[in-house]
């Protein structure tokens, strides 16, 4: 097995002075598309004295030259002409993940693409930055968080929401009973249009499309199945199928089911009932859900309801009130689909924001950079804002409406055990095929 020190290879500052390069946490990225340079290479490029972007990788070969070029310029801006900041790039995260100046990777790919990666790197002793939702399957997440627990991998996943205060302060309000006793929560999603069926094209050059695929089924190339070849911002067509992803129940549902299992004090459960029913396409290229309603029991007793004709954002009710958060109207990228937002954060009474925390009240771990958090966390050791556990539950139940929509009846859960009671064909569905040699399985065979 490679290495798994529990601190990043960085030369102490009494040796080199602070500002070496060498005493930076030196940093891959994998994955180079629209919210690789959108979110997360500016994010770690904003943090210059603690990290350096030394490693990019990407299975086209524009986007990973278009990342180099991109951060080498952005140091240069940064840093000066003097100091030059050389950036490796790769088509193949392994070979990355072999380059011993790496200490941490941060993982932008598509969502068939995550689980795979985040083991890799975990047992390569990296620390882990990946983008939501954690993984596609409900049997990866539990090996993913299991995985990166043992490794003792700092860790931290793209639900940056929980560093954005209003999201903190209404789960810290609803956690300490302003709103009362909690029993609802509504979560409002966007949906996604379907497609028309699309033609068979040559695959580009530039592009590593067997590798792509990874683990699932062999498919033919059109452009949108994979991402645009000329524009890195535009929005890719694999969102919308659900062979590598399963709509917005997870690409948005991740973010506010995350918000709402912090509010509720749930972040390391899930439900007991779930049932759900979901329009899907009868055909076409993009056949992920449209219009959708799923409903979650928890132990508790709190019912969570994901509808798509909510307004964009988490509302807590509970008998003496309640709160809702959103962004605001915040896009995470200029390509996202429009959605109704609700005000940042509203309550039936405006004497409930206005509200103090004791000493003695639940403060939650408080955040206002989510990549700094995780650079924090690499230095520290301490967990950062969203642990890997709290990931996987988060994602686990946006898999669980999933499934619920896809079989449209009543399930009933058990979040311990995680399987479903007496429903063989629900269980089965806990996890997918994985097209050899990709996937998680060869991995976990190794360890």
């Amino acid at each position: 097995m490679a290495g798994t020190a529990l601190l990043p290879t960085i030369v102490p500052s009494s040796v080199l002075g602070a500002d070496a390069p060498s005493n930076k946490i030196q940093i891959g990225q994998i994955g180079c598309g629209r919210i690789a340079h959108d979110m997360d290479l500016k994010g770690i490029l904003n943090h210059d004295k603690l990290a350096r972007i030394v490693a990019v990788c990407d299975l086209d070969a524009k986007r990973v030259q278009h990342a180099q070029a991109y951060v080498e310029g952005e140091y240069a801006k940064r840093l000066g002409g003097d100091k030059p900041v050389t950036v490796k790039a790769f088509g193949d995260y392994r070979e990355l993940l072999k380059n011993g100046n790496v200490d941490a990777v941060s993982i932008s790919t598509p969502d068939h693409w995550h689980a795979e990666p985040i083991v890799a790197a975990a047992l390569a002793g990296k620390d882990i930055y990946v983008q939501k939702p954690l993984t596609m399957t409900l049997t990866e997440g539990r090996a993913v968080s299991d995985i990166v627990r043992a490794q003792k991998r700092a860790f931290q996943i793209g639900s940056q929401q929980r560093s954005n205060s209003q999201f903190r302060i209404a789960c810290e309000l609803v956690r300490n009973g302003r709103i009362g006793q909690l029993h609802t929560v509504r979560i409002g999603l966007p949906v996604d249009p379907s497609g028309d069926d699309e033609p068979e094209m040559p695959v580009p050059p530039n592009l590593n499309y067997e590798m792509w695929l990874g683990c699932t089924p062999k498919a033919p190339y059109t452009e949108k199945r994979v991402h645009p070849q000329i524009s890195i911002k535009d929005r890719p067509g694999w969102l919308r199928i659900d062979s590598y992803c399963l709509g917005m129940i997870t690409g948005w549902g991740s973010h506010h089911v995350d918000i709402a299992h912090w509010g509720m004090g749930a972040e390391l459960t899930g439900p007991i009932l779930i049932e759900g029913k979901a329009e899907f396409p009868k055909k076409g290229l993009w056949n992920v859900h449209g219009p959708y309603h799923i409903e979650a029991k928890y132990a508790d007793g709190v019912t969570m309801i994901i509808d798509n004709n909510f307004t964009n954002g988490v509302r807590f009710e509970g008998d003496k009130g309640w709160i809702f958060v959103s962004r605001g109207g915040a896009k995470t990228t200029a390509s996202d689909p429009a959605s109704a937002f609700g005000k940042a954060l509203d309550a039936s009474d405006s004497k409930i924001l206005s509200s103090k925390l004791g000493p003695n009240d639940i403060h939650l771990h408080k955040s206002d950079d989510h990549h700094l958090d995780w650079l924090t966390s690499i230095r520290t050791r301490e967990p950062a804002v969203t642990t890997p556990e709290e990931a996987h539950r988060s994602t686990s139940t946006c898999i669980l409406g999933w499934i619920a929509m896809r079989l449209g009846r009543k399930l009933r859960w058990d979040p311990v055990k995680e399987a479903f009671a007496d429903d063989d064909e629900a269980n089965a569905m806990r996890s997918r095929p994985q097209r050899a040699p990709y996937g998680i399985d060869r991995l976990l065979k190794k360890t």
